[in-house]
């Protein structure tokens, strides 16, 4: 870049504008500190401005420390240092104009969290208006507020907070015993490690090693409906599933409206945004039909056996709303069920208190699950996790729902 007009905020003081850049990575999520900040200063003075790419690569070299926050990194850089572009957007955001008839583009993976932290902190005597006329409001909090909210009638705000709020969501502790014995424990002695020990030690002393049964987390394998009606929920539900599976847990999970999808590696990327841009991409039939048998159909000839081993707990979320329902789709649910530990069918549609289990979808696939629970709001998301505890309390019986319609 060169060192005519610094292309930031305060034109002519770059390390100024250099911290005002580190603030906008912090307020965007990557953990950069006051040290880092003067790392990057001292680094730019000390390679110079030759050019646009020697300036990004060197601040690049020290406020990235991990390969996901690469993505963030570049859309920050290119909207903080463009100043063309950042007087258009000025003066977009000020003055009329007219929509544009054509579509807007896709944005790009994380371009919507620095968007966010770019516009996040108003002008200081702005702000200290605010506070004095907010300052009464509501008693309710905003967050006992957003999670009783819908998640379709969330606004673009309120999802990215939802977003922060799932992603600080604790499983419980449910380690189930293993057949292989790891070390530890004082009831079976360890042959081998024990011999291991004695011809170290030369024979002279000799450590008596155990084995214990191993625990780990069973796996969570999700079915996460996309179809028309369906696509408010999974998309937040996906969120979900990526925050589980950031926490060492082992997450399969897969997606269906009239194709059956595997999104698993696309889940395991470590930004959150970047996973569902992969999922999106591996995905063609978003906003589509249902076709639930035969979705299911796929998933216990292709799958099952791969993925349902080591008591795994599986996760449907639909509204069961199958456009031709047959004796195929009672079986197909029978075999999931018989093939998992638990299943659990999430659906939003139980947020009505008016609901009955009338449609046929429904009717065939509720003797086979053993939870019915709601999907809808955050505080139901809540209650899952407590759900997924093998110790917690089942919901009521799903069988009930089919008695009330006769």
């Amino acid at each position: 870049m060169p060192p005519r007009e610094s292309p930031a905020i305060i034109p002519g003081k770059l390390a100024d504008n250099i911290a005002y850049f580190a603030r906008l990575l912090r307020d965007a999520g990557l953990p950069v500190g006051p040290a880092s900040v003067l790392d990057a200063i001292r680094a730019v003075e000390a390679v110079g401005l030759g050019g646009k790419q020697d300036f990004y690569w060197t601040l690049h070299s020290v406020l990235v420390t991990r390969h996901e926050q690469s993505i963030l990194f570049h859309q920050a850089f290119e909207m903080f240092w463009r100043q063309r572009a950042l007087t258009e957007k000025l003066i977009a955001m000020m003055s009329p104009q007219a929509i544009a008839a054509r579509e807007p583009p896709k944005p790009k993976a994380g371009a919507q969290r620095v968007n966010d932290a770019f516009y996040r902190e108003p002008p200081r005597e702005v702000e200290e208006r605010q506070l004095v006329e907010f300052d009464a409001r509501l008693t309710m909090s905003e967050r006992e507020i957003l999670k009783q909210r819908d998640f379709a009638q969330m606004t673009a705000a309120e999802i990215a907070a939802a977003k922060r709020e799932i992603a600080q969501l604790r499983l419980p502790y449910d380690n189930v015993p293993t057949r292989r014995l790891v070390a530890g424990g004082s009831e079976v002695i360890d042959l081998r490690r024990t011999l291991r020990a004695a011809m170290r030690s030369g024979g002279n002393l000799v450590n008596i090693a155990y084995r214990q049964v191993g625990e780990k987390h069973p796996p969570i394998v999700a079915l996460c409906d996309i179809s028309g009606s369906m696509a408010d929920y999974s998309r937040l539900f996906l969120h979900f599933l990526h925050a589980i599976s950031e926490k060492g847990r082992r997450v399969h999970g897969f997606v269906f409206a009239t194709r059956l999808t595997n999104i698993t590696r696309a889940l395991r990327t470590r930004d959150p945004d970047e996973a569902l841009e992969q999922a999106s991409k591996a995905v063609k039939d978003w906003d589509g039909g249902t076709r639930i048998a035969h979705c299911l159909e796929r998933f216990n000839k292709d799958w099952s056996r791969r993925v349902l081993g080591q008591g795994a707990l599986v996760l449907l979320i639909t509204d069961g709303l199958e456009r031709q329902v047959d004796d195929g789709l009672a079986g197909e649910m029978d075999r999931l069920h018989r093939s998992c530990r638990r299943l659990i069918w999430l659906n939003p549609l139980l947020r009505f208190d008016a609901f009955e289990a009338r449609a046929a979808g429904i009717k065939a696939m509720l003797p086979h699950v053993d939870e019915f629970r709601t999907i809808h709001n955050l505080k139901s998301m809540g209650d899952l996790v407590k759900a997924l505890d093998r110790k917690a309390d089942a919901s009521a019986d799903p069988r009930m729902w089919l008695k009330k319609v006769g």
